[in-house]
């Protein structure tokens, strides 16, 4: 039987970072995963793939505008939808393949199969063919991720009742794409095929898209995705989803209990998703699992099992690739006797539509909640030269700050580049910068940066220069 310091089960971003950082640190690692390609749901199906198609569309929408900047194009765009989803497939391809590469550069053994426990210490490798490989681990970090979720009453049938994954692969451009959850998931792939021609219409229960997200933030993204003719729904709840044959009929029920009716091809089903652990056997290991499916840990990451840990998705808090490396190089650097640690406040959050939104801290809601005295400060991108330069004008970032101290509480960005720019927000709150720090600091111009320095000055006694 093979013996091992550290198996990881589950190679997607927890996972496979997990793994590096054990053989970094000189211990014996192997990682097992199930599917044939490494990288998990994010390098697979999630946030690789859908980016890759966002990029593409993003060109879709930008060509609309080339007359605005003096190009003409002889003739109408043509979509090329399976090219499309082909380029898509070799990003993937590309993708998990880099992660292939660094197992076998830190000389990690890889398992192809399911892995479940025998005890603690044993763990059982069902391979494709059947046949069994037991394995013995001193320590094991599960990392098994996640799953769509859906809704008691739907029947996911893959095909015109769809989940984010088939949304990946469609072999035509939905004529009316309904999409059930307003979430982070639910508009960037509604935003694809908005842009390829689709009609989209975004079906919420809460009384806005984005509810986890700061108010403004959410208000914004809808005006702007209004503006380009997604249709939302919100305070609606969905009743009754059939399909028949083609056609897809969904039913929500509204604010005045009054029902409606949506038509469309496609039922694009994105109500968040669930824990995995289907066939991991934890109890035989002496793993607890909670009411809610997760994988039950403490502050260390440490299961009921002392010897056996879990990150990622299949643990409490946010469902995020980033949140799940970080775990996982907690867990192995404490392994190796380290000090590591992890502040959850500030592990940042993004949507990748375009405008981009991106959020690291508290909520003004949330800050209101807790009855804690703040100051905001507030900078729209459409008062920025380069801005103004790129034809990217809609959003704003908004500081939230502690109204005594200065100290930065929340940070909210929805604009061009959000996503790269939220990590000033970040760096600057690990550290527990002011307002007041942030509006001292230079920023190259013209940058849409500089709405971060704007926004610090205007939380800093108002005093934005350029509004």
């Amino acid at each position: 039987m093979n013996s091992f310091d550290v198996v990881v089960i589950g190679s997607g971003p927890g996972g496979y970072v997990s793994a590096i950082r054990c053989a970094q640190l000189g211990m014996k690692t192997a990682i097992i995963e199930k599917y044939s390609t490494l990288g998990g749901t994010c390098l697979n199906v999630g946030c690789i793939p859908s980016k890759a198609l966002l990029a593409s569309s993003h060109h879709v929408d930008e060509i609309k505008h080339f007359a605005n900047h003096g190009i003409e194009l002889p003739g109408d765009v043509k979509i090329d939808l399976e090219k499309m989803i082909a380029r898509k497939q070799a990003v993937v391809d590309q993708t998990c393949g880099g992660v292939k590469f660094l197992m076998d550069k830190n000389s990690i053994t890889v398992f192809e199969g399911v892995g479940s426990f025998e005890n603690a210490t044993t763990i059982n490798v069902t391979k494709n063919d059947g046949s069994v490989e037991q394995i013995s681990a001193k320590n094991t970090i599960i990392a098994t991720g996640s799953k769509p979720s859906s809704l008691p009453f739907i029947s996911i049938d893959k095909e015109r009742v769809i989940t984010s994954t088939e949304a990946l692969k469609l072999k035509e451009i939905p004529k009316h794409l309904i999409i059930i959850g307003g979430g982070v998931i639910g508009l960037e792939l509604g935003q694809v095929y908005l842009r390829l021609g689709a009609q989209v219409s975004v079906v919420e229960y809460a009384d806005r898209v984005l509810p986890t997200m700061d108010g403004a933030v959410s208000k914004e993204l809808t005006k702007v995705l209004k503006k380009a003719g997604m249709k939302f729904y919100t305070s609606h709840k969905v009743q009754k989803v059939e399909r028949n044959g083609d056609a897809v009929l969904v039913e929500a029920l509204n604010a005045k209990n009054e029902v409606i009716s949506l038509d469309g091809d496609y039922a694009l089903v994105c109500v968040g998703r669930r824990p995995y652990t289907d066939g991991l056997n934890a109890d035989k290991a002496g793993v607890k699992i909670t009411d809610r499916g997760q994988v039950e840990v403490n502050d260390h990451l440490q299961t009921s099992a002392s010897n056996i840990y879990a990150i990622g998705d299949v643990v409490r808090g946010a469902m995020l690739a980033h949140k799940a490396e970080e775990e996982g190089v907690m867990v192995a650097e404490q392994l190796a006797g380290q000090k590591p640690h992890i502040d959850y406040n500030l592990i940042p959050g993004v949507v990748y539509t375009w405008p981009e939104v991106a959020a690291v801290g508290k909520t003004e809601e949330q800050l209101k909640a807790e009855n804690k005295e703040y100051k905001v400060g507030q900078f729209p991108f459409k008062a920025l030269g380069r801005a103004r330069a790129s034809s990217d004008l809609d959003g704003f970032v908004k500081i939230l700050a502690d109204k005594t101290t200065d100290e930065i509480l929340g940070f909210h960005i929805v604009g061009a580049r959000a996503a790269d720019l939220i990590a000033e927000a970040v760096v600057a709150m690990e550290y527990r910068a002011s307002a007041e720090d942030i509006s001292r600091m230079s920023h190259a111009h013209p940058t849409f940066a500089e709405a971060i320095k704007e926004a610090a000055l205007a939380a800093t006694e108002n005093r934005a220069l350029h509004v």
